[in-house]
């Protein structure tokens, strides 16, 4: 927001006090990640669907506002969870809500920062935040949560890291909101942080130098063996789930396994093989994913 300037001493002060009062605008809005607006149930009920949530997930909604999100995760599908939010009394009518409710003891909901929110738990984060919030917790989120974890946002992205999935359908509740009668809901997995260099085994006596560059989900590299020259292949990863081929003399080897901290495991179909071998990959050398 531009303040106009007014001639006059009473233009002045009115000048003065519209850029004051933007200025206190944009300041709240940094800190609370813009201002509260209710989510459609419809709304809740496909996040919460989209990420897969289930009685063993922790749900984690940063700007939980009235804690619809979380209330609904603790009642429709035995979740547990927090809500943390920046408004004392959206915090005070949520947990209020959850006792009403009777799923106190799996939502509760806190006064907090969302930057300082403990995403320890978490195996599900949901957001519905401004653009400019978006971008600042995307490092926090993509470092914190670990490998696999769902993060599901309404509207909004996290621009450089793309989604994994999304959608959009009709909500005609929120067209008295914003004049759009419609929902976008995006998803990622949080990938494993597999950058650097790693040697791998294949049961039978075959070794590999597999190099990996990263950046969010996406993979680069080259593996080499037998004496030959690295060759670019064809990487993919899901949270921890990990997929390379390997060009071989009869075909393409298609290796697929999941990523344990710093090691690898799992199995590779070699073309004319009649049954999948095991292999295995240990980190060798550590390397930074690109997350800017």
């Amino acid at each position: 927001m531009r303040a106009a300037i007014v001639r006059g001493p009473t233009g002045w002060v009115h000048a003065a006090l519209a850029l004051c009062a933007a200025s206190a605008l944009a300041a709240d809005i940094e800190r609370s990640g813009g201002p509260y607006v209710p989510t459609p149930q419809a709304v809740v009920d496909q996040m919460l669907h989209m990420g897969n949530v289930g009685e063993s997930d922790f749900v984690v909604d940063l700007g939980s506002g009235d804690g619809v999100i979380v209330l609904t995760a603790a009642r429709r599908f035995k979740a547990s969870g927090m809500g943390v939010d920046i408004d004392p009394d959206l915090v005070k009518l949520s947990n209020e809500s959850a006792r009403k409710l009777g799923v106190a003891d799996r939502a509760r909901f806190l006064q907090q920062d969302v930057f300082k929110a403990d995403l320890s738990k978490a195996s599900v984060v949901t957001l519905y935040l401004l653009p400019e919030m978006m971008g600042k917790l995307r490092h926090k989120i993509f470092n914190e949560l670990k490998p696999g974890a769902r993060v599901v946002s309404h509207d909004y992205h996290f621009g450089e890291w793309p989604p994994d999935d999304q959608m959009s359908f009709e909500v005609l509740e929120k067209e008295k909101v914003n004049g759009v009668p419609t929902a976008t809901i995006f998803l990622w997995y949080v990938p494993a942080k597999v950058a650097g260099r790693w040697n791998v085994s294949v049961a039978g006596g075959k070794t590999y130098a597999l190099t990996l560059a990263q950046r969010f989900q996406h993979l680069e590299g080259s593996i080499a063996g037998d004496g030959k020259p690295p060759r670019p292949q064809q990487f993919t990863l899901r949270g921890g789930e990990i997929g390379f081929t390997l060009p071989d003399g009869k075909g393409v080897a298609r290796f697929s396994g999941r990523v344990r901290d710093e090691a690898m495991e799992g199995q590779v179909e070699w073309p004319g093989a009649t049954a999948p071998v095991r292999w295995s990959a240990v980190r060798v050398a550590a390397g930074a994913a690109v997350t800017d």
